[in-house]
């Protein structure tokens, strides 16, 4: 058996509206890249990366989400075996904010009673498309009891700064044991198929 070398895993999921920019605030955080000629996640992908936290090796696995609603019945299983979830809206987008009731709902529904929730207002590099104030984020992430970041992939701006408090936050609640994350994030029938490569 090889030697784990993480002390503990939290699984973090990415939702939001498409082309928000999930993909790139998970790419910002895990490779330090930023990409434009992404195509749509189709379904589920994920990436890991480790991080140090209170002298505790974190493995977190983050888990983007497809924004289309044909996907969704695939990614509401996601849900349960998440420890954080990052809902993430684009200020140049109305819509993508409107919506993040209906992702809030969704987490109510399907994830754990007590999963660390997260709002990001996405791509605050477009200033001059901006269409969702600053103030408003802050509102809706008040009102729900959450953290509100604005970030931008592209610039780098708060990225690292949300997935470390998210990732600090679930430590918090994380009991002093050797954790695995509790459920696995694969519907039963998808648990042969997960990469092996990667874990």
């Amino acid at each position: 058996m090889a030697k784990k070398t993480y002390d503990l895993l939290f699984k973090l999921l990415l939702i939001g509206d498409s082309g928000v920019g999930k993909t790139c605030v998970l790419f910002r955080f895990s490779d330090d890249a930023f990409n434009t000629t992404f195509i749509s996640t189709i379904g589920i992908d994920f990436k890991i990366k480790t991080v140090e936290l209170n002298g505790k090796k974190i493995k977190l696995q983050i888990w983007d989400t497809a924004g289309q609603e044909r996907f969704h019945t695939i990614t509401t299983s996601y849900y349960r075996g998440a420890n954080g979830i990052m809902l993430v809206y684009d200020i140049t987008n109305p819509k993508s904010f409107d919506n993040i009731s209906k992702w809030l709902r969704n987490i109510e529904e399907h994830a754990s009673e007590d999963v660390e929730r997260m709002l990001l207002g996405n791509k605050c590099d477009m200033e001059e498309k901006r269409m969702i104030s600053k103030e408003r984020g802050e509102q809706i992430a008040r009102e729900h009891g959450i953290k509100f970041y604005e970030t931008s992939a592209k610039n780098n701006i708060n990225i690292e700064k949300a997935f470390m408090t998210l990732a600090t936050d679930i430590l918090h609640k994380t009991p002093n044991k050797e954790s695995d994350g509790g459920a696995s994030p694969f519907p039963p029938s998808q648990k042969q198929q997960s990469k092996g490569c990667c874990s």
